[in-house]
């Protein structure tokens, strides 16, 4: 095994960055000829035995690459389904020494186990339903075929773990440009089964607008768990720290799981307890901050001061004057899905890459003077909820970051009339 264990060494030799230079180019070249477009079986028929045994970390440096030189994400992200079959099964898995990602509870484990049931979903119950559709039993099978595309939308819990657990890792350590084109197909994901959830809901669909719509949203979802299995968990694999992973664990169950759950907590071979070293950190920097905070208009502990803007029926999160996410609320009632794992990263890589212009644009104008405040509002089931930015400023003026602010406020504009009394259970006793 010891032929793996110095594997980042041997890369760096020079012969190894001239191979891997040369490859670049032409990885590159097959992205840039399909851009073009030229036909995709010329293109794969061409460069077959270039790209044989191309590693995922190769995959990353040529978007990275592209988009250093100009190349916009969206354009990468329309090219990423051809570009994935032309590489699959040339893709090689990146050694590693350790076997800890298949242990019950490993991120990795789980990541893959949700791949498997989404797959099974897909290709042993919707999708036979769907290919033996005709327009004289769509009406008959339609609320059946609304089930299992309702608990295929829990891909959600998928994609946002990955967008907002592992991603900001991956930047981290300088790799940004995939999980920019990762999160739009994640996006169009996302949007393709809802498109089939409206048209299962409406009542004129015809049988072959079904089959095409599923059909198409199969492929997409089949492609981009080929690209989690072969290029996402071996980058990750390749470059997280064990520790790393043991925050991934922790943070992941805020966000909740696909379709299945883990079968147990990961306990790594090295640690004691299950999350010990998490909990051990998070306890000594309390210990170390368990001071006062003093302030204009009062004192308060750092535990009163937590615990009061987390009893605030709001969400709230600060990003500073770089764009650094420095701090969020934790309420009862979260509405978006915030873990410790994006303190420190970038705000315009904690949102899609569709909405990243309306981030850069309200910041830009903040920034300026020009505003100092943003609102928005949009209706999510029974809930409407109301988005607040606003500017920080000292009392200078000068701009130190922006405020979010996030609520639920279906119950407020339901109130009518007056209350002067106490609740019931108040003057009871």
């Amino acid at each position: 095994m010891s032929e793996y264990i110095d594997n980042r060494s041997s890369a760096n030799s020079d012969s190894a960055k001239s191979n891997r230079a040369e490859r670049q180019k032409v990885l590159k070249d097959i992205i840039l000829q399909l851009h073009e477009g030229k036909d995709p079986a010329d293109v794969k028929n061409e460069f077959a035995k270039l790209i044989d045994g191309v590693s995922a970390s190769e995959i990353s440096e040529m978007e990275s690459g592209l988009v250093a030189e100009g190349m916009a994400i969206e354009e990468i992200q329309k090219l990423c389904d051809v570009h994935a079959e032309i590489f699959r099964g040339a893709v090689t898995q990146i050694h590693t020494t350790s076997k800890e990602e298949e242990k019950p509870g490993h991120p990795v484990r789980v990541l893959r186990e949700e791949n498997f049931a989404i797959e099974s979903l897909l290709k042993n119950t919707l999708m036979p339903k769907v290919a033996a559709l005709t327009d004289a039993t769509v009406a008959e099978k339609r609320y059946e075929m609304l089930e299992d595309v309702n608990l295929l939308l829990d891909i959600d819990k998928h994609y946002s773990r990955k967008e907002n657990i592992f991603f900001p890792y991956m930047e981290k350590y300088g790799i940004s440009a995939p999980p920019k084109v990762m999160w739009g197909v994640d996006d169009e994901i996302r949007a393709m089964i809802k498109g089939l959830k409206a048209l299962l809901s409406g009542p004129d669909a015809t049988a072959v607008e079904l089959q095409e719509a599923a059909e198409a949203m199969n492929a997409k979802i089949l492609d981009m768990i080929f690209k989690e299995d072969s290029i996402l968990i071996p980058m990750l694999l390749e470059t997280l720290t064990e520790d790393e992973w043991v925050e991934i664990a922790l943070d992941s169950d805020e966000i909740g799981y696909c379709i299945v759950s883990p079968e147990a907590k990961w306990k790594p071979s090295r640690m004691v307890p299950f999350g010990a070293p998490g909990e051990e950190a998070a306890a000594e920097a309390s210990a170390a901050a368990d001071g006062m905070v003093r302030m204009e208009t009062g004192i308060l502990s750092v535990d009163e001061l937590t615990r009061l803007l987390n009893t605030l029926p709001i969400d709230m999160t600060f990003i500073d004057k770089d764009d650094t996410v420095k701090y969020f609320s934790q309420s009862a009632e979260r509405i978006f899905p915030r873990t410790k794992s994006v303190i420190g990263r970038s705000v315009q890589n904690c949102h899609p890459p569709s909405s990243v212009h309306v981030v850069e644009t309200i910041l830009e104008a903040f920034k300026a003077g020009r505003k100092d405040h943003e609102h928005f509002w949009i209706q999510m089931g029974d809930a409407m909820i109301y988005i607040r930015y606003f500017a920080v400023r000292d009392d200078q003026g000068a701009y130190l970051g922006t405020l979010e602010v996030t609520q639920n406020i279906a119950p407020i504009k339901a109130i009518e009339g007056q209350k002067r009394l106490l609740s019931e259970d108040f003057s009871e006793g």
